[in-house]
């Protein structure tokens, strides 16, 4: 806990000090429409992981409702710049989720530099999904450290909103992200219905 609330109070003074005021001024600088092409393109990357991820889990309907996102995005959509399969739900599926699917325990909660809130399950799972990944792939290094970056920003933009809420009610950050990112995550692994968790109480 020592560990995690040193590294949150780091990844919290670069946040503000680098990456929140270059969320905010490509959110203003930038038209709507180009971020929303932006924002569909990483999108689209997104869903091939997510497509394989159905896979290990075998959800095979879902993953042939998200192959046919990828796929209608890619080539209608050019490149995925144009969200044309919208009438498509887009599912949340990782390597982390996928190893939660099968039965492996969350582990404790863990900070990790740079990238935030997470678990030893879901730092796996992230290690996995990075070393795979479309765009850390990519052998020419601006390129791949361009698009790395600006999806970084991209991801950083869509949580401005829900923050300022969260500056204005509440007191301990530190306790309320930790504790959202567990019940979310858990929320993730069991598809939105997750078992009722007893408390020593009822067990005694």
């Amino acid at each position: 806990e020592g560990f995690n609330s040193s590294m949150y109070n780091f990844n919290d003074t670069l946040d503000r000090a680098v990456l929140k005021p270059v969320a905010k001024g490509y959110k203003a600088v930038m038209p709507d429409p180009a971020q929303k092409m932006v924002h569909n393109f990483f999108s689209n990357i997104d869903d091939i992981f997510v497509t394989a991820n159905d896979l290990l889990q075998f959800k095979f309907r879902q993953a042939a409702s998200d192959f046919t996102r990828v796929w209608v995005n890619s080539t209608f959509g050019v490149f995925g710049l144009f969200n044309v399969a919208d009438k498509l739900e887009k599912h949340n599926e990782d390597f982390g989720q996928t190893l939660g699917h099968w039965g492996a325990n969350s582990g404790p909660y863990l900070v990790l530099p740079l990238l935030g809130p997470s678990t030893v399950r879901d730092g796996a799972g992230l290690a996995v999904d990075s070393n795979y990944g479309v765009i850390e792939n990519l052998e020419d290094i601006s390129v791949r450290n361009s698009l790395w970056a600006t999806n970084k920003v991209d991801q950083r933009v869509q949580l401005l909103d829900a923050e300022e809420i969260m500056e204005d009610t509440v007191v301990d950050r530190y306790s309320f992200i930790r504790d959202g990112y567990l019940m979310h995550r858990r929320s993730l692994v069991y598809d939105g219905d997750p078992p009722r968790e007893k408390f020593d109480e009822e067990e005694e």
